[in-house]
């Protein structure tokens, strides 16, 4: 008798990103002020970003995620991470000069910029929890 593998059902796509960060205020003034993101939902221990369609970005304080979180909806297990981490936010290619100016105005040092094959534009730079932070163009992935 062979048995087959069980195929995956489908994904939609990625709805949250989280980051760690150590001081939340910082954090916070950095993703509002420089990114221009708007908390949908905040407290002590977390922000929740809409970070574009369908998209969510979470700052979390590092180590205040360590407990379960019971509310009457269920139970958030514990979590937490450590270390520099990476994402991209996807912008217009109308919009690269814009960013590079307005980081540059914030004094925010663009780390590198690719000009990828397939005709997208990379920016890298960093938050201050040292995240690496990418804001790219169309044309860096065969489906972006």
């Amino acid at each position: 008798m062979v048995s087959e593998t069980p195929v995956a059902p489908p994904l939609s796509g990625v709805l949250e990103t989280g980051l760690y960060v150590d001081d939340m205020p910082r954090a916070r003034a950095f993703y509002e002020r420089v990114l221009g993101l708007e908390p949908m939902v905040a407290d002590d221990r977390f922000c929740a970003y809409r970070a574009g369609p369908g998209s969510v970005l979470l700052l979390f304080l590092r180590g205040a995620t360590l407990e379960p979180v019971v509310m009457a909806e269920g139970t958030i297990p514990p979590h937490d991470g450590s270390g520099a981490l990476h994402y991209a936010l996807a912008i217009p290619e109308s919009s690269l000069a814009h960013w590079e100016q307005h980081l540059a105005a914030h004094r925010v040092p663009v780390e590198g910029r690719v000009n990828w094959k397939g005709g997208g534009v990379s920016l890298y730079f960093r938050d201050p929890d040292n995240h690496m932070v990418e804001l790219a163009t169309p044309g860096l992935w065969p489906n972006y």
